[in-house]
């Protein structure tokens, strides 16, 4: 699901989202700039994590299920990632060794979910995967040259489209513990598929609140184990979009 933690330790005050270069100067002190989070070292640990990400998905994926069905372990890698996730938006220092066994984890459970998919529509998984690259690149070029700009408004909105779209998915997976199901939530349909059109809107759109929690992040001077910080929060929300790109890609194709 959606990323609170760069803006919870980043804040979210501010209508754009550069802060001019006078200000980054007086926010970090003279000869410190090796002990500060930058955007190369941010990069750096998010294209590690994505390696990673890869490398325990094709791991899952290889003993998964033949049939496609979801092992049991699967849900337990998910919920060792959902605590670990917790864990680290509270203890932001220990991101350098949360964000590694995160990873992991979901990319165990990637993997089976991708295998599952696979197997009833055969080709899916490798559209999901460029298709995720591609959202990602646009939206990195949307931020970096301004054409979108993160104001607090857009933050608000956002943010609360994203809030909207945890508590519905949480309350659906309640309501089907009693046997009542929301069809256009998890099955196909034109209804379904507009859902899940909005909602990778709503994940991709959180690509950009991520991106400038972590330039203000460097703008304030963040100690340098933030870098890790914002690669963590970086890889929720890649994570999110993937998943949310295969399931509309499966409704679509039923």
């Amino acid at each position: 699901m959606a990323n609170p933690a760069l803006g919870r330790q980043f804040g979210s005050t501010g209508s754009t989202a550069t802060i001019d270069a006078a200000s980054s100067a007086r926010a970090i002190p003279a000869g410190f700039g090796e002990d500060r989070m930058t955007i190369g070292g941010t990069a750096a640990d998010t294209g590690l994590m994505l390696v990673l990400l890869v490398i325990a998905g094709a791991w899952g994926w290889a003993i998964s299920s033949p049939t496609g069905a979801l092992p049991l372990w699967s849900f337990g890698a998910l919920i060792v990632a959902f605590v670990l996730a917790i864990v680290t938006i509270f203890k932001p220092k220990i991101a350098v060794i949360t964000t590694p066994i995160y990873t992991a984890a979901q990319g165990l459970f990637l993997g089976a979910m991708s295998k599952a998919y696979e197997n009833e529509w055969g080709g899916i998984v490798v559209t999901a995967i460029l298709a995720t690259v591609a959202v990602f690149i646009v939206m990195l070029v949307l931020f970096v040259t301004r054409t979108i700009t993160v104001t607090n408004k857009l933050r608000s909105v956002i943010i609360g489209a994203t809030l909207g779209i945890a508590l519905f998915y949480f309350a659906s997976l309640i309501l089907a513990l009693f046997g009542v199901q929301i069809p256009f939530v998890w099955e196909g349909g034109i209804g379904g598929v507009l859902f899940s059109v909005f909602v990778v809107g709503i994940a991709a759109l959180n690509l950009l609140l991520d991106f400038d929690s972590i330039e203000r992040g460097v703008a304030m001077g963040a100690p340098k184990y933030m870098n890790w910080y914002g690669a963590f929060g970086l890889m929720i929300t890649i994570i999110w979009l993937y998943m949310e790109i295969l399931r509309l890609l499966g409704k679509a194709r039923s």
